[in-house]
Protein backbone atom coordinates (compact mmCIF):
# COMPACT_ATOMS: atom_id res chain seq x y z
CA UNK A 1 0.00 0.00 0.00
CA UNK A 2 2.79 2.49 0.64
CA UNK A 3 4.15 1.88 -2.78
CA UNK A 4 0.91 3.03 -4.37
CA UNK A 5 1.05 6.15 -2.47
CA UNK A 6 4.71 7.14 -3.64
CA UNK A 7 3.57 5.67 -6.78
CA UNK A 8 0.78 8.74 -7.66
CA UNK A 9 2.04 12.02 -6.37
CA UNK A 10 5.36 11.12 -8.52
CA UNK A 11 3.11 10.06 -11.60
CA UNK A 12 1.26 13.48 -10.95
CA UNK A 13 4.38 15.24 -11.04
CA UNK A 14 5.20 13.66 -14.14
CA UNK A 15 2.48 14.49 -15.71
CA UNK A 16 2.11 18.03 -14.69
CA UNK A 17 5.74 18.53 -15.58
CA UNK A 18 5.12 17.39 -19.20
CA UNK A 19 2.64 19.95 -19.72
CA UNK A 20 2.08 22.88 -21.59
CA UNK A 21 2.52 26.03 -19.42
CA UNK A 22 0.09 27.52 -21.97
CA UNK A 23 -3.63 26.88 -22.45
CA UNK A 24 -5.07 26.54 -25.83
CA UNK A 25 -8.63 29.12 -26.19
CA UNK A 26 -10.54 25.90 -26.73
CA UNK A 27 -8.92 24.05 -23.35
CA UNK A 28 -9.63 27.07 -20.98
CA UNK A 29 -13.24 27.22 -23.17
CA UNK A 30 -14.17 23.80 -22.24
CA UNK A 31 -12.77 24.32 -18.78
CA UNK A 32 -15.08 27.17 -18.50
CA UNK A 33 -17.80 25.44 -20.19
CA UNK A 34 -17.63 22.55 -17.75
CA UNK A 35 -19.35 24.35 -15.04
CA UNK A 36 -22.90 24.37 -15.01
CA UNK A 37 -23.30 27.82 -13.91
CA UNK A 38 -21.71 29.77 -16.96
CA UNK A 39 -24.06 31.94 -18.09
CA UNK A 40 -23.65 32.46 -22.41
CA UNK A 41 -22.93 35.56 -23.66
CA UNK A 42 -22.66 37.47 -26.97
CA UNK A 43 -19.77 36.17 -29.37
CA UNK A 44 -20.01 32.81 -27.81
CA UNK A 45 -19.85 29.85 -30.12
CA UNK A 46 -22.14 26.91 -29.60
CA UNK A 47 -23.24 23.76 -31.00
CA UNK A 48 -26.56 22.92 -31.49
CA UNK A 49 -27.03 18.98 -32.25
CA UNK A 50 -30.21 17.56 -33.00
CA UNK A 51 -30.18 13.69 -32.58
CA UNK A 52 -30.83 12.32 -36.33
CA UNK A 53 -32.12 15.45 -37.48
CA UNK A 54 -28.59 16.49 -39.68
CA UNK A 55 -30.19 19.58 -41.38
CA UNK A 56 -31.11 21.33 -37.77
CA UNK A 57 -27.65 20.07 -36.51
CA UNK A 58 -25.47 23.25 -36.54
CA UNK A 59 -22.90 25.95 -35.20
CA UNK A 60 -24.06 28.95 -33.90
CA UNK A 61 -22.25 32.56 -32.44
CA UNK A 62 -24.45 34.12 -30.48
CA UNK A 63 -25.17 37.73 -31.87
CA UNK A 64 -24.35 41.03 -29.98
CA UNK A 65 -27.94 40.95 -29.47
CA UNK A 66 -28.11 37.85 -27.54
CA UNK A 67 -29.90 36.26 -29.83
CA UNK A 68 -29.44 32.81 -31.84
CA UNK A 69 -31.59 32.12 -35.20
CA UNK A 70 -31.98 28.66 -35.33
CA UNK A 71 -34.06 26.18 -37.96
CA UNK A 72 -37.53 26.02 -36.89
CA UNK A 73 -36.92 27.11 -33.35
CA UNK A 74 -36.84 30.52 -35.04
CA UNK A 75 -35.18 33.69 -32.73
CA UNK A 76 -34.14 32.39 -29.40
CA UNK A 77 -32.70 34.40 -26.57
CA UNK A 78 -29.47 32.80 -25.72
CA UNK A 79 -27.33 35.47 -23.61
CA UNK A 80 -27.45 35.02 -20.18
CA UNK A 81 -29.06 31.52 -19.86
CA UNK A 82 -26.49 28.32 -19.30
CA UNK A 83 -26.43 25.72 -22.03
CA UNK A 84 -28.66 23.44 -20.58
CA UNK A 85 -31.43 26.11 -20.23
CA UNK A 86 -30.79 26.93 -23.84
CA UNK A 87 -31.13 23.57 -24.63
CA UNK A 88 -34.78 22.74 -22.91
CA UNK A 89 -35.99 25.96 -24.80
CA UNK A 90 -34.52 24.66 -28.17
CA UNK A 91 -36.70 20.93 -27.40
CA UNK A 92 -39.39 22.56 -26.64
CA UNK A 93 -39.74 24.73 -29.87
CA UNK A 94 -38.56 21.74 -31.68
CA UNK A 95 -41.24 19.98 -30.44
CA UNK A 96 -43.65 21.22 -32.09
CA UNK A 97 -42.66 20.35 -35.37
CA UNK A 98 -40.76 16.94 -34.44
CA UNK A 99 -41.57 13.78 -32.13
CA UNK A 100 -39.51 13.83 -29.47
CA UNK A 101 -36.77 15.91 -30.19
CA UNK A 102 -33.16 15.06 -28.57
CA UNK A 103 -31.01 17.90 -28.41
CA UNK A 104 -27.69 18.71 -27.50
CA UNK A 105 -26.30 22.43 -26.77
CA UNK A 106 -22.61 22.51 -26.45
CA UNK A 107 -20.75 25.50 -25.44
CA UNK A 108 -17.86 25.13 -28.09
CA UNK A 109 -15.28 28.67 -27.37
CA UNK A 110 -16.23 31.05 -25.50
CA UNK A 111 -15.62 34.83 -26.11
CA UNK A 112 -17.76 36.86 -24.15
CA UNK A 113 -15.77 37.19 -20.80
CA UNK A 114 -14.18 40.50 -21.20
CA UNK A 115 -13.46 43.78 -19.45
CA UNK A 116 -12.23 47.08 -20.75
CA UNK A 117 -10.00 49.16 -18.55
CA UNK A 118 -9.82 52.63 -19.97
CA UNK A 119 -8.72 56.11 -18.71
CA UNK A 120 -5.20 56.80 -17.00
CA UNK A 121 -3.87 53.35 -17.62
CA UNK A 122 -0.51 52.85 -20.00
CA UNK A 123 -2.48 50.31 -22.57
CA UNK A 124 -6.11 51.31 -22.03
CA UNK A 125 -8.08 48.23 -24.16
CA UNK A 126 -10.45 45.08 -24.10
CA UNK A 127 -9.07 42.20 -22.50
CA UNK A 128 -10.12 38.86 -22.81
CA UNK A 129 -10.29 37.16 -18.91
CA UNK A 130 -10.20 33.09 -18.02
CA UNK A 131 -11.54 33.56 -15.24
CA UNK A 132 -12.48 35.68 -11.96
CA UNK A 133 -10.44 38.75 -11.56
CA UNK A 134 -9.65 42.02 -9.24
CA UNK A 135 -9.80 45.31 -10.30
CA UNK A 136 -5.68 45.34 -9.24
CA UNK A 137 -5.61 42.65 -11.98
CA UNK A 138 -7.35 44.93 -14.89
CA UNK A 139 -5.08 47.44 -14.16
CA UNK A 140 -2.11 45.08 -13.81
CA UNK A 141 -3.11 43.95 -17.55
CA UNK A 142 -2.93 47.42 -18.59
CA UNK A 143 0.10 48.11 -17.76
CA UNK A 144 -0.57 49.83 -15.02
CA UNK A 145 -1.49 53.49 -14.27
CA UNK A 146 0.18 56.25 -16.16
CA UNK A 147 1.96 59.39 -14.11
CA UNK A 148 -1.67 61.14 -14.33
CA UNK A 149 -3.35 58.69 -13.00
CA UNK A 150 -5.63 58.88 -9.78
CA UNK A 151 -5.60 55.65 -7.50
CA UNK A 152 -8.44 57.06 -5.64
CA UNK A 153 -10.69 57.70 -8.15
CA UNK A 154 -11.33 54.45 -10.36
CA UNK A 155 -14.81 53.26 -11.67
CA UNK A 156 -16.55 50.19 -12.29
CA UNK A 157 -18.70 50.66 -14.78
CA UNK A 158 -21.80 47.38 -14.48
CA UNK A 159 -24.47 46.77 -16.70
CA UNK A 160 -26.68 44.90 -13.55
CA UNK A 161 -30.25 43.62 -14.23
CA UNK A 162 -31.56 46.49 -11.98
CA UNK A 163 -29.79 48.69 -14.81
CA UNK A 164 -25.96 50.32 -15.12
CA UNK A 165 -23.90 50.87 -12.22
CA UNK A 166 -20.99 53.29 -11.03
CA UNK A 167 -18.90 51.73 -8.46
CA UNK A 168 -16.08 54.04 -7.05
CA UNK A 169 -12.98 52.41 -5.62
CA UNK A 170 -10.17 54.10 -3.67
CA UNK A 171 -7.44 51.63 -5.06
CA UNK A 172 -5.07 53.22 -2.17
CA UNK A 173 -7.14 51.99 0.50
CA UNK A 174 -7.68 48.84 -1.01
CA UNK A 175 -4.17 47.94 -1.54
CA UNK A 176 -3.31 49.68 2.45
CA UNK A 177 -6.69 47.30 4.06
CA UNK A 178 -4.73 43.80 5.00
CA UNK A 179 -8.77 42.37 6.18
CA UNK A 180 -10.07 43.83 2.70
CA UNK A 181 -11.76 41.97 0.44
CA UNK A 182 -10.53 42.45 -3.07
CA UNK A 183 -13.12 43.45 -5.80
CA UNK A 184 -13.96 41.30 -8.25
CA UNK A 185 -15.10 42.23 -11.44
CA UNK A 186 -17.82 40.42 -13.62
CA UNK A 187 -17.36 39.80 -17.91
CA UNK A 188 -18.33 43.26 -19.40
CA UNK A 189 -16.99 45.37 -16.48
CA UNK A 190 -15.71 48.76 -17.52
CA UNK A 191 -12.76 49.84 -15.68
CA UNK A 192 -11.83 53.72 -15.68
CA UNK A 193 -9.41 55.26 -13.91
CA UNK A 194 -9.98 59.04 -13.88
CA UNK A 195 -6.86 61.37 -14.19
CA UNK A 196 -6.12 64.57 -12.51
Amino acid sequence: MRVAFTVLPLAIAALIAQADDTLSPTTVSATIASTSDYRLGPEDVIDVFVWKEPDLTTTVVIRPDGKISLPLANELEASGKTASQLQQEITAKLARYLTQPVVNVMVKQINSLKISVLGEVRKPDVYRIKNRITVLDAIAMAGGFTDLAKPSRVIVLRNSPSGPQRIKIDINRVVADERGAPFYLQPLDAVYVEGR
